[in-house]
């Protein structure tokens, strides 16, 4: 089927949006999704249902219709049983976070929109979903100005994610600390990494150890050398690979054998400097 523009009448609703979506649908691509996203019985995305279209597909509709598209409509989309709609819903919504409009208006829009995200933040039901969006609305709503409330506020309501039973949440914790960190900020990844440091999920010890990695890339080195020469033994082997992920080999190699060892860094120092000139 020939890809076309989804069209744009006066006002766009989510019906539209749905049918245009529906439209592209892909039955090979379909089920190679619902394989790559462990949607089977027990898995971790079991029931996720996909139309089997891929990522640039749904972010060219978004391009064609976020500037009209009413904010009171994206909950339709937000709870559709397809993935793909689902995400476009999300994409929506960073796409008007990240809108440039009059500072008088900005606050409000922003919050507003943060607002919607938490109350159907369960309908982000896959690592995907979450991570293409959570850092772009939570992560930099923790540091802009709120009337919703301040940093504490902002705490309490990423605290209740991470306390959270759903595992979908849990990762959004995390995940929104990659904006607070590519701001300079490194409290924030800081805190949900050792909140979360013993997690038993795979898929949060790849985020754990992801967000980690991007704090020692984007903020200091010696910060995560810090954070690991306190928790290398106890972390899940996944997190510390992928934290230790741009280190020298041989300063990996030092990071692992702490893992293996368990014990407490020798001679007093929290890592050896000659792996760190």
């Amino acid at each position: 089927m020939r890809h076309t523009e989804p069209k744009t009448p006066a006002r766009l609703t989510a019906k539209d949006v749905i049918a245009f979506l529906e439209s592209q649908r892909n039955e090979e691509q379909r089920r190679i999704l619902m394989r790559f996203f462990k949607t089977g019985k027990g898995e971790y995305g079991e029931g996720d249902e996909f139309l089997g279209l891929k990522v640039p597909q749904t972010r060219e509709v978004v391009k064609a219709v976020w500037k009209d598209f009413p904010l009171e409509e994206v909950p339709v989309l937000l709870t559709n049983r397809w993935h793909e709609v689902r995400l476009c819903g999300l994409l929506i919504l960073v796409a008007k976070f990240e809108e440039k409009v009059p500072s008088d208006s900005l606050r409000g829009r922003k919050d507003q929109i943060v607002t919607m995200y938490l109350q159907y933040a369960h309908c982000a039901n896959n690592w995907d979903l979450v991570d293409l969006s959570v850092h772009k609305i939570l992560g930099a709503w923790l540091l802009q100005p709120s009337d919703l409330g301040d940093t504490d506020y902002k705490r309490q309501v990423i605290d209740s994610l991470a306390a959270s039973d759903n595992l979908w949440k849990q990762r959004m914790s995390m995940v929104c600390t990659w904006k607070t960190t590519q701001m300079g900020e490194p409290s924030w990844c800081l805190r949900y990494a050792e909140m979360h440091l013993h997690h038993p999920h795979d898929l949060m010890h790849k985020a754990v150890g992801w967000m980690l990695r991007e704090l020692g890339k984007r903020v200091s080195m010696d910060l995560l050398r810090d954070f690991l020469s306190l928790h290398a033994a106890e972390m899940p082997r996944t997190a510390l690979r992928y934290a230790i992920e741009k280190m020298s080999p041989d300063e990996r190699q030092y990071w692992m054998q702490r893992k293996t060892a368990g014990g407490a860094p020798r001679h007093g120092r929290p890592y050896p400097p000659e792996l760190t000139d």
